[in-house]
């Protein structure tokens, strides 16, 4: 029988990587400029969403937990002028999502429980904490896009 943190390392990982199919799934088919249309006058585009994503995964997870020094630029995430093509976001998503899994794995039974800090995030007392955390917003996240990409494909 698995010990208790290797059953919580797989699921946790499993589940960061059915959140990035999923994703997949709703933004492939959509074309660069899709990508980055707002369907309303209020709110985000889908790429924005992902650009939000991978910071939300490289702040949280890479700069706290992997110490990888990522420094995250949050409003920009929303905001970015000229931001890169949908084919480099999806790059740099799926690199975030590879490095939480690789972080997941890499943690043994005594690190689930340390303490864990992170600016913005008050609740997340422990890096199980903050890898939960993070999972359930990025699934928020991903029902949006869903919400965003039928919206798109209607106009």
């Amino acid at each position: 029988m698995a010990a208790l943190d290797e059953t919580v390392a797989d699921g946790l990982a499993a589940y960061y990587e059915f959140v990035a199919e999923h994703l997949h799934k709703w933004v492939d088919p959509l074309t660069n400029d899709e990508f980055w249309r707002k369907p309303y006058p209020y709110g985000n585009s889908v790429g924005h969403l992902v650009l939000h994503l991978t910071g939300n995964l490289s702040y949280y997870i890479g700069r706290c937990v992997a110490e990888t020094g990522y420094v995250r630029d949050r409003d920009r995430e929303f905001s970015d002028p000229y931001p890169p093509h949908k084919e480099a976001a999806l790059e740099a998503f799926d690199k975030a999502v590879a490095m939480v899994v690789d972080t997941i794995q890499k943690q043994s039974e005594g690190d689930w429980g340390k303490g864990y800090t992170a600016e913005r995030e008050p609740e997340a007392k422990s890096r199980f904490q903050i890898f939960v955390r993070c999972a359930g917003h990025a699934y928020h996240h991903v029902g949006q896009i869903i919400y965003l990409s039928r919206e798109l494909a209607r106009t």
